[in-house]
């Protein structure tokens, strides 16, 4: 089929369309997620810009991006990942909706579906800990999985309509180097592998009386919760803490108009702090119900990285480098504050914090195990979109998960935990980022860089460039050296002094 030619007019005019667009799915996403409506309406949004996720937008940006820059190839991936979410957009709003009305009941006890997981995570009684996760894996099989299997198949469907065999070679006609992050997934749990067993076991059985042989996929769920460290993670010390650590880098919270806090409870609510970049730099709305507890800080953290990152981005920048481009620095960015919360430097300025050589010692092993698990993800991912039937999916999913965390999975998470676009690669992008950010700014500003205004000045100039260089290019441009996954390793050895 031909398309018509792509002039900058025309280009000029979809950018204008992508960027609401983007706005109506943020703000969409946030009042369903910070409780202010039951129904998650996504189609609804899809219907209003059908033409900025047209299969004739994506066929039109795809032949101009051959001959283009990066900034066409932006677009090109958000038109052709807009025009997949708009397949599976009904697919999308009916899981929202089910799992937001969908109960189990334990013991007697109604626990909704979305408090399932903070459920076993706050339970002390393995056992209970045990039917909650079969409660969870029952909905998740009867009511959920039927959705995402009608959802992949529409998603390989829809790779094909855009020219690719599969959906992993839509992506590596993006240029993501996906082979070569695989490759740099197995090497990774290769060389972290007896490293590994030894700091999980002692975790596990320093935490929960378990040898690692022994633990299930509920047993981690509480294992990361913490519960030994909740008293130095009171819920109302949150945000102090949080708007000190912006103001000792000359940043006030209270003042930035473009930034709205929404910490006021609703029962539907997301547990979870989340944040919403609906207008980039406009307004950006950093969502929380403080609970307290370490997990509940790093949440907190890492959305108030994105926050900062979204809301100093220059405003004059064309949407593909305000919004789309290389997701791996906004995350990047929001480990690096996620991450504070287990600094030792840190903790003796924000907390009244016992042993805090002790907690970072156990964070860096939850890494390891997190690092771990998103490596073997992202090579599940790899063959599950490069075309793997589901009957085969389901145990290689499970095989590959408990190869790197030695520890039995659901395997009925099969494709409830499978991101789209391959975030996972993001993410250990964004971990090595952080590890050799947060090593330039030690060297830079010394070990309370969180403390030094001129950090503070440095992070603002950077966070104004949105997106607009890749993680490897922002390190490229600031110190000369290449993102390496390899810096994750020694970023975790660090604190567990091996």
């Amino acid at each position: 089929m031909s398309t018509a030619p792509v002039g900058s007019g025309w280009v000029d005019a979809y950018r204008e369309e992508a960027d609401r667009f983007c706005a109506a799915l943020d703000e969409e996403l946030y009042l369903h997620f910070a409780g202010h409506k039951e129904q998650l309406e996504l189609a609804a949004v899809y219907e209003r810009f059908a033409d900025v996720t047209s299969l004739d937008a994506c066929r039109r940006l795809g032949e101009a991006a051959k001959d283009a820059d990066n900034g066409i190839r932006e677009l090109w991936r958000f038109a052709c990942e807009g025009y997949l979410g708009d397949l599976t957009r009904d697919h999308a709003d009916r899981i929202a909706t089910v799992e937001a009305t969908l109960e189990a009941t334990v013991d007697g006890e109604t626990v909704p579906f979305r408090l399932l997981r903070p459920s076993i995570a706050n339970e002390p009684d393995r056992d209970r800990r045990a039917r909650l996760e079969e409660a969870r894996v029952e909905l998740q099989e009867e009511e959920l999985n039927p959705i995402y299997a009608e959802a992949l198949d529409r998603t390989r469907e829809g790779a094909r309509m855009l020219g690719a065999e599969t959906y992993r070679g839509l992506y590596e006609r993006f240029g993501i180097p996906l082979e070569e992050l695989r490759a740099g997934c197995e090497r990774l749990l290769a060389e972290t592998e007896d490293l590994y067993l030894g700091v999980a076991d002692r975790l596990f059985r320093d935490r929960l009386g378990l040898a690692l042989e022994e633990a299930t996929r509920p047993d981690v769920l509480r294992l990361l919760r913490a519960t030994t460290w909740d008293d130095g993670f009171p819920a109302d010390a949150m945000l102090p803490a949080l708007e000190g650590t912006l103001s000792g880098l000359g940043i006030d919270l209270r003042s930035q108009r473009n930034v709205e806090l929404d910490v006021e409870p609703r029962p539907l609510k997301s547990p979870r702090a989340f944040c919403a970049p609906i207008e980039v730099p406009g307004r950006v709305v950093l969502v929380i119900q403080p609970m307290g507890g370490p997990d509940d800080w790093h949440a907190l953290f890492h959305e108030a990285g994105h926050t900062e990152h979204y809301a100093n981005t220059a405003p004059g920048l064309p949407v593909e480098e305000r919004r789309l481009g290389d997701n791996a620095v906004t995350e990047g960015w929001a480990t690096l504050f996620e991450l504070l919360v287990d600094d030792p430097a840190w903790l003796a300025r924000r907390l009244d914090f016992g042993r805090p050589e002790d907690f970072a010692a156990e964070a860096a092993a939850i890494r390891l195990y997190l690092v771990r698990r998103y490596a073997a993800k992202l090579l599940y991912e790899l063959e599950l979109h490069g075309g793997a039937d589901l009957e085969s999916a389901r145990p290689r999913y499970a095989e590959l998960m408990e190869e790197a965390t030695k520890i039995p999975p659901s395997d009925a998470d099969f494709l409830a935990d499978v991101d789209p676009g391959f975030y996972a690669q993001s993410y250990l992008r964004s971990w090595a980022f952080e590890a050799q950010m947060s090593l330039f700014l030690r060297e830079e500003f010394g070990s309370a860089w969180f403390a030094r205004r001129e950090a503070g000045s440095l992070l603002r100039e950077l966070w104004a460039e949105g997106q607009r260089l890749t993680a490897d290019e922002l390190l490229a441009e600031l110190d000369g050296s290449r993102l390496d996954l390899e810096a994750i390793v020694d970023r975790t050895k660090e604190p567990l002094r091996v």
